[in-house]
C-alpha cells in the first residue's frame, strides 16, 4: 500500500534568495541535466542572472538546450539573464605546447591523484568569483566525480606537501629540470608553489560558502530503482560528512496509475517503482520530493524544457479526458500558474531598466 504523503516542489529553491551556489547531481543517466537545465531556467524567472555550469566530462547540457556551450559562459538563447558553460575537469592551458613540459606535468599530476581536476575547477571558480551572477547551477558528474569535487581542498594540500617534500628532497634539481626543458621563470618552483597555494585559497574559500546551508545546496536526482535509491543514500550521507545542506530529492521516469491502466507490464513496473517510492518518503521524510513522469520523448530544445518546469513547481497529474470538469480545473490551474510567472518575468524587466 502506498504512503499519503505531501507532494513536494523546487519552489522552496526558486524561493530562497540567498543561494548562490546550487549542485545537482546523482547517479549517472538518471536525469541529471535536464533537471539542471530546468531548475536554472525557473531561477532565471526570479533572480537577476543565473550561470548553468556543466562539470560532467560527458557534456549533455548543449544538447539539452540544442545550443552549442564552450568553457567561456555563453547567453543561451532565448534568455536576456540565464548563461551556460561547459568545463572539462583537466589541466588546459594552450600555451603547453612543449612535449617537454607536457610530460612533466604530466608526471608531477600523476604523482598527485586529482590535483589536476583541482587545479581545473579553482581555475574555474576564480572566474566565476570574478563574475556578477546572482545563482550558479552546476550540473555535474556522476557520483563518485561530484564527491572529489568536495575533497579538493585537501586533495590540494597534499599537493602542496608533495611538491614540498620533491623541494626538500632535490633541492635545486627541480630547477635545473625547469631550465632543462626550456621553461621560463613562470615554471620554477615557486612560480608552481604559489601557483597551487593560491589555487588552495580560492577552493577553500569556496568551501567554506559550499558548508553554508544559506548560500548552497545540493539537489539530488534520482529514479525509483534499487540502484538510484542506494546512490542516493550514499550522496546524502556523504554530503552531510561535508556539512552541504541538501534537502531537495527530484524523482524521474515515475509511471503514474492512470497511465498504466492497458498494460500489465507497466503495471508491474509501476509496482516495483512504487516499493521504491515509498521508501524515499520514509528515508526523506524531512525532503522536499518531487515526483517527474516518464515521459514519451526526449527533453530537449528550450521549449520542452519550459513545458516541463510546470511539473517541477506544480505536481505532476496525468491527463485527464478533455472536456471533463477536473479537466477543465486543472487547465485553469496551470494558466494562472503561468500568468504568475510571467507577471514576475515582466517585473523583473522592468526593475532592470
Amino acid at each position: 500500500m502506498a504512503l499519503e504523503v505531501l507532494e513536494g516542489s523546487v519552489r522552496n529553491i526558486m524561493e530562497q534568495e540567498t543561494l548562490k551556489w546550487v549542485f545537482v547531481g546523482g547517479k549517472g543517466g538518471v536525469g541529471k541535466t535536464t533537471s539542471s537545465s530546468i531548475l536554472s531556467i525557473l531561477l532565471a524567472q526570479v533572480r537577476q542572472s543565473v550561470l548553468i555550469i556543466s562539470t560532467d566530462p560527458a557534456h549533455n547540457l548543449s544538447d539539452a538546450f540544442q545550443q552549442r556551450f564552450t568553457k567561456v559562459p555563453t547567453l543561451v538563447n532565448g534568455f536576456s539573464n540565464l548563461y551556460a558553460m561547459e568545463v572539462d575537469p583537466k589541466v588546459e592551458d594552450d600555451d603547453l605546447s612543449d612535449d617537454g613540459l607536457e610530460g612533466f606535468l604530466s608526471e608531477l599530476t600523476n604523482a598527485i591523484p586529482g590535483v589536476d581536476e583541482a587545479m581545473s575547477f579553482a581555475e574555474m571558480l576564480k572566474l566565476v568569483q570574478t563574475m556578477d551572477y546572482s545563482v550558479i547551477v552546476f550540473d555535474t558528474a556522476p557520483t563518485g566525480h561530484t564527491l572529489r569535487l568536495l575533497q579538493f581542498p585537501s586533495t590540494l594540500e597534499k599537493g602542496l606537501e608533495k611538491v614540498m617534500s620533491l623541494k626538500n628532497k632535490f633541492g635545486g634539481m627541480f630547477s635545473q629540470a625547469t631550465r632543462l626543458f626550456g621553461l621560463g621563470d613562470e615554471f620554477s618552483e615557486d612560480a608552481l608553489l604559489g601557483r597551487l597555494e593560491g589555487m588552495k585559497d580560492v577552493i577553500e574559500q569556496v568551501n567554506n560558502q559550499f558548508k553554508d546551508p544559506d548560500l548552497t545546496t545540493f539537489v539530488c536526482v534520482c529514479i525509483p530503482e534499487f540502484l538510484s535509491l542506494y546512490e542516493t543514500e550514499r550522496l546524502v550521507q556523504e554530503l552531510a560528512k561535508f556539512e552541504i545542506d541538501t534537502h531537495n530529492i527530484i524523482i524521474n521516469q515515475v509511471l503514474f496509475d492512470e497511465e498504466a491502466v492497458e498494460s500489465k507490464l507497466l503495471k508491474a513496473r509501476m509496482k516495483m517503482q512504487q516499493k521504491y517510492i515509498d521508501q524515499f518518503y520514509m528515508l526523506y521524510d524531512d525532503f522536499n520530493i518531487t515526483k517527474l513522469p516518464l515521459l514519451p520523448e526526449e527533453v530537449c530544445g528550450i521549449q520542452a524544457l519550459r513545458k516541463m518546469s510546470q511539473h517541477y513547481v506544480t505536481p505532476y497529474k496525468p491527463s485527464l479526458a478533455r472536456g471533463t470538469i477536473k479537466e477543465v480545473q486543472e487547465r485553469i490551474s496551470t494558466l494562472r500558474l503561468q500568468l504568475q510567472e510571467t507577471e514576475l518575468e515582466l517585473e523583473r524587466l522592468q526593475e532592470g531598466k
